[in-house]
């Protein structure tokens, strides 16, 4: 016996070979569209039902794209981004009149017929034929969710799109099997249901939800009858009767709507006038979408988190796939973020570097242990305007950074120092360290070796700068000839282990190249969370975690919720703890009273190293305390201008090294960061001092070299005395020579302008 849908009458097939059988009569298949010899699928105009059921009736609904909430590690909003801005909501939280207003609108005999309105397809056909061309459709509301559907699941894919939407003989009659399948499956109110949240209202809003928050800054279970019939009449036309762009048009549009309403027993006819005669009652919020929306200065962290996102396979494995799901939305993401940190770092960078300045300064602070990232800012913002940037200069390149990341200067010499102590090097190793030197060769690396064909050279600041030195003070001055006389004895290829060991690489990604002047000068580009979470290794005494930004993720599929699987920080052992603590030791120092002096933390343990690169074009300070790690950099991305003489956040610099104002932005943004946490200590280790009775004539050339230029165009994180720029107590000249020029040194990166970041970068001197 034949099926009947609920409520009586002919089941969805007899209504289906009924339906077929008129338009073969009226040579018309439905909307009154004329039906060809040989349909689009291949149904002949004589019609068949059998080739009608051999159609495939299993509708694939994706889940509707919904928001995505981004949060910090406290919960709060940093932003929300979409796709399509959609809240999917119950039938109940919807208004008895926008239901109402939608169904007189679209398909007023909706509760009467089945998938099909026979009426109608016969009024459209009539209708049709007397005109000659196709001026009336005949699709019921469940026709166009299943239309709707197809514009779902083709997302952003424009061909995807145009085929769901073609007007065809074979995409109608598809449309129409599967209708049949919907109504039998779903039933009236989950089809409405279903229809409200899919449907597109115009003004970036998808689903009555986000439509009622668009145009009212309302929920749509509290939209009036004169707001639900205006929302119903957008659907027809969105950019016709947009009420924002024309008030005029969506105001007849809407009492449109309410005079069908009153037609069809909705409402009375007397609360179809009054309605008419209210205003529009707009009350607009415009869409806020993306990371460039972020609140807390978060803009960056926030795109960092969705190329994470679109990068790591735990959440796919292609980037289709992950994009796929990025995209469907829905998600509430947790992260990292520390709101205090974030605070902090955004307001020391703004205190010290100005958005207008021809220089730039990003900071990023890690949470040693764990790899949390807990805060990430920089002075220009995300933007597309003058002085504002889309590039994150704190990431590597493939996940929205620079090019190649920018070179760290003498903020590398600790990686190097660990490697040596890790070869069974005393802290209390001596080596001669002249003024100025040929760089050693050969020098073994992990294959051939080094050979110093060109006859690089590498140079001290000054004159007066020449050993013998041990490490600490070697540390605490960043003397060049030392560091480079040590690599020379432990060879290339311990510290490029330890480099891997610490996943310190290149912005581009790419391996450190085994040369003297990137691996012990740092002439290659990193971006500050690689250093950030380097130097949290020392912190954490020998264990390098990844860093992580993602603490979970649940996603909204429909009415239900479902946690994602999130990357995990991997922390693996470095280096040992004797080796750490000594590096903890050495880099107190350089904060104590070495060439970080002005960046040192007065209320709890704190270690650090400053950078100065080549012709001054970059400056570093990166530094930690045991329970937080933080790196600063300020240069200009395009690495174009040189740092001398300039103003920077309204303070005027003669020489800018890494002491002087990576090292202040630094300080300022640690001690907010850390406000009301806890203090531990390091395990600091013994390395006695040199022997001050022993005669290095040190001091022989300094009266002599007192007047000269101590800008040589090369390395230099050394503070200069009495030039504004808070010089320490020992008078340290301004700069060390870490490396000359890029195009040609040793490990040096390609000359040329290398916008995002790259630069000409420092290699050794000739």
């Amino acid at each position: 016996m034949p099926k009947k849908r609920s409520g009586g009458g002919l089941s969805p097939t007899q209504q289906a070979a009924k339906f077929l059988g008129v338009s073969v009569l009226a040579g018309a298949v439905l909307a009154g569209i004329a039906l060809p010899a040989v349909g689009a699928l291949g149904l002949a105009a004589k019609g068949s039902v059998e080739g009608f059921d051999a159609l495939p009736a299993n509708l694939k609904t994706p889940p509707l794209s919904q928001r995505t909430s981004i949060l910090d590690a406290e919960g709060g909003t940093i932003a929300t981004v979409y796709s399509r801005d959609r809240t999917v909501v119950d039938l109940k939280d919807i208004s008895p009149y926008m239901q109402k207003a939608i169904v007189a609108i679209e398909d007023s005999r909706f509760y009467e017929h089945g998938a099909i309105d026979l009426k109608g397809v016969l009024r459209a056909l009539n209708k049709n034929a007397r005109s000659g061309e196709v001026s009336e459709g005949a699709s019921t509301l469940t026709q166009q969710y299943v239309k709707n559907v197809f514009v779902e699941e083709a997302g952003d894919d424009a061909t995807k799109v145009a085929q769901a939407t073609q007007q065809t003989i074979g995409r109608k009659i598809q449309e129409l099997k599967l209708a049949i399948q919907v109504e039998e499956e779903l039933g009236k109110k989950k089809i409405l249901e279903n229809y409200l949240n899919i449907t597109f209202f115009g003004q970036q809003a998808y689903g009555v939800e986000a439509a009622s928050q668009r145009y009212f800054s309302k929920h749509a279970k509290d939209l009036k009858v004169q707001e639900a019939a205006l929302l119903a009449g957008i659907v027809q036309s969105p950019s016709r009767y947009d009420p924002v762009n024309d008030e005029a048009e969506a105001t007849k549009r809407r009492n449109v709507v309410l005079n069908r309403m009153a037609q069809v027993g909705d409402i009375s006819t007397a609360e179809a006038e009054k309605a008419k005669k209210a205003p529009l009652g707009l009350k607009v919020s415009k869409p806020k979408n993306g990371c460039i929306t972020a609140v807390k200065n978060a803009s960056f962290f926030c795109d960092y988190v969705r190329e994470v996102f679109l990068s790591d396979k735990v959440f796919g494995k292609t980037r289709k796939d992950r994009a796929k799901v990025w995209n469907q939305g829905g998600l509430t993401i947790r992260t990292t973020l520390d709101p205090q940190a974030q605070a902090s770092v955004q307001q020391s960078l703004k205190d010290h570097v100005d958005q207008s300045d021809s220089v730039a300064a990003a900071s990023t602070l890690v949470e040693p242990g764990t790899g949390k990232i807990v805060a990430m800012g920089q002075t220009k913002p995300y933007g597309y305007g003058k002085n504002e940037t889309e590039i994150n200069y704190s990431v590597d390149h493939a996940v929205g950074g620079s090019n190649y990341g920018f070179p760290t200067g003498s903020t590398f010499k600790p990686f190097l120092a660990a490697a040596a102590l890790e070869e069974n090097v005393p802290a209390t190793k001596e080596y001669p360290s002249p003024y100025d030197m040929d760089y050693p060769s050969p020098i073994q690396t992990c294959d051939k070796p080094w050979v110093n064909d060109d006859n690089y050279r590498v140079e001290n600041e000054n004159e007066s700068e020449v050993g013998p030195y041990r490490l600490k003070e070697a540390m605490a001055k960043s003397v060049n000839t030392y560091f480079v006389q040590m690599l020379a004895d432990i060879g290339l290829c311990p510290v490029a282990s330890m480099a891997d060991k610490l996943h310190v690489h290149q912005g581009n990604g790419d391996k450190l190249p085994q040369s003297p002047s990137a691996l012990a000068l740092g002439s290659v580009g990193m971006s500050p969370l690689t250093m950030a979470s380097a130097y949290a290794t020392f912190a954490s005494r020998g264990m390098y975690c990844t860093p992580v930004a993602i603490e979970s993720i649940t996603q909204k599929v429909g009415n239900k919720q479902k946690s994602l699987e999130v990357p995990k920080s991997t922390c693996s052992r470095a280096m040992t703890e004797k080796t750490a603590d000594s590096v903890n030791t050495l880099l107190q120092g350089v904060v104590d009273s070495g060439t970080g002096k002005a960046a040192g933390l007065s209320d709890r343990d704190n270690a650090g190293k400053t950078g100065t690169t080549d012709e001054r074009r970059n400056a570093w300070f990166v530094g930690y305390t045991p329970n937080m790690s933080g790196a600063v950099w300020v240069g200009s991305a395009s690495q174009k201008v040189e740092m001398k003489n300039i103003t920077i956040g309204g303070v005027y610099h003669p020489l800018v090294f890494g002491g002087a104002v990576p090292g202040p932005i630094w300080k300022d943004a640690m001690t907010g960061a850390l406000a009301g946490k806890e203090s531990p200590s390091f395990h600091l280790v013994d390395i006695p001092d040199e022997d001050k009775n022993k005669d290095k004539d040190k001091d022989k050339n300094k009266d002599k070299d007192k007047d000269k230029d101590k800008d040589k165009d090369k390395d230099r994180d050394k503070e200069k005395p009495d030039d504004g720029n808070n010089g320490d107590d020992e008078g340290f000249i301004a700069g060390l020579t870490d490396g000359g020029t890029g195009n040609g040194g040793p490990g040096g990166f390609p000359g040329g302008n290398l916008v995002q970041g790259a630069g000409n970068g420092p290699g050794g001197r000739r």
